[in-house]
């Protein structure tokens, strides 16, 4: 198909913009935060007991860190638009297996190959921000395609619930069903409509354009930049494993330490969904004005108040605040890491350097439920893992004024 975009009456950033969010929407949102939703029903189903529902959990993170690996070489061979499409398109296969499985091997191999192609399409997908946006406007740009996941956790949030009350049992296969057909309409759009650059349609970035200094053509490798990759790593690390314990334990709290029934909680949970459909654009927007390291600061404070407030034992109110905070700032941080990267790496190292903070976040998010199921085991509570995580995103805050001031917009564009 070509894409004739003078007749567009907008820059076609914006439609890479789009396919990014319905990309995020399936690839992450689905994929991922519909899980927790579709569990009860198929431990009811498959009889899957707590430890295997865990290790279900575990091989999707697991695929995750390979794709981190592999996306890097794949993006070089391949291109953005390709492997995202492949993504998406192994996603849905594997969600249409997993709607017959019978059984947790069945299961388990087909969510961690899910996973694999969640990487496969999230990684090159926020890569795609660098080559079609200037550094002024990458922020904001992250941000909407970022509410994808919102989306999608509000949309399932609806959907699964329903297809339990009308269909019983089975419902978890018929929602299982739905949201690989929804991926692989999904990875059609990424087909037909990503473009890898915006040279490919004869377009410049979207964004002001300035002079070009000497280092943006001759250094394209920018001096300290492993230890700001490392510095954005760990950053990354750290969020990857607080929002997690708390992304997979919140609800669990509600309902066994505040005497919630699951539809109350389901109730506050949908809030998460509904708040940060704003997280990911509003501060990116922000990083945009005020930096990606007062950025990253900010969002890391509020993550751990919220963490704070859900470890306070304070009552529904200060709960309810919690979630609040923890839905506003949910999707903030790869916002901001996704445009931090291309401003402090340029270009021709986003791929790369991308892939490489992403593999401590999924390390982070594969190690941090892990380690606070273990201490609630010791504590019986849950309680005691939320306030680690604010410890930790409260130190987040102090390591982020460490980062140094990246190179000249000029150079970056």
């Amino acid at each position: 198909m070509r894409i004739q975009p003078a007749r567009l009456p907008f820059h076609y950033g914006w439609v890479i913009v789009f396919c990014g969010a319905l990309t995020l929407f399936s690839c992450l949102g689905l994929a991922r935060f519909a899980y927790g939703m579709l569990l009860p029903g198929m431990a009811t189903g498959l009889d899957l007991g707590y430890d295997r529902m865990g290790f279900v959990s575990t091989g999707n993170f697991a695929g995750y860190l390979v794709a981190v690996a592999l996306a890097p070489a794949l993006i070089r061979r391949f291109g953005p638009r390709v492997l995202i499409a492949a993504g998406l398109l192994l996603i849905a296969l594997c969600m249409f297996g997993i709607s017959r499985s019978q059984g947790f091997a069945a299961v388990l191999g087909l969510y961690a190959v899910i996973g694999l192609g969640s990487g496969f399409a999230n990684i090159p997908v926020m890569v795609l921000v660098s080559h079609w946006f200037r550094p002024e406007r990458r922020g904001g740009a992250a941000g909407l395609m970022i509410m994808g996941n919102g989306s999608a956790i509000i949309f399932s949030g609806m959907l699964i619930p329903w297809l339990n009350q009308v269909l019983g049992p089975p419902g978890w296969r018929s929602g299982w069903l739905i949201l690989a057909l929804i991926t692989l309409a999904s990875a059609l759009a990424a087909a037909v409509l990503f473009r890898n650059d915006p040279q490919e349609l004869g377009l410049e970035p979207v964004g002001r354009k300035l002079p070009l200094g000497e280092g943006a053509v001759v250094d394209s490798s920018p001096a300290g930049g492993g230890r700001i990759l490392m510095q954005l790593g760990l950053l990354y690390l750290v969020f990857g494993a607080t929002y997690m314990v708390y992304g997979t334990f919140i609800v669990t709290t509600m309902v066994g330490e505040y005497g919630f029934s699951e539809a109350r909680a389901g109730m506050f949970w949908s809030w998460v969904g509904f708040f940060s459909l704003f997280s990911g654009v509003s501060f990116g927007i922000l990083s945009d004005r005020i930096g990606r390291k007062g950025g990253l600061m900010t969002v890391f404070a509020i993550q751990a108040a919220a963490y704070l407030l859900a470890g306070s034992a304070g009552g529904t109110t200060a709960l309810l605040l919690s979630v609040v905070l923890y839905g506003l700032s949910a999707f903030a941080i790869p916002t901001i890491m996704a445009a931090a990267v291309g401003d402090y790496l340029g270009l021709n190292r986003a791929a790369t350097g991308f892939s490489m903070v992403t593999l401590f976040f999924a390390i982070g998010q594969t190690l941090g439920p892990g380690a606070a199921g273990m201490i609630a085991e010791a504590s019986g509570t849950f309680t005691t893992g939320f306030l680690v995580s604010a410890a930790l995103a409260a130190s987040a805050v102090v390591f982020a004024t460490l980062l140094p001031r990246p190179r000249a917009k000029s150079e970056q564009g």
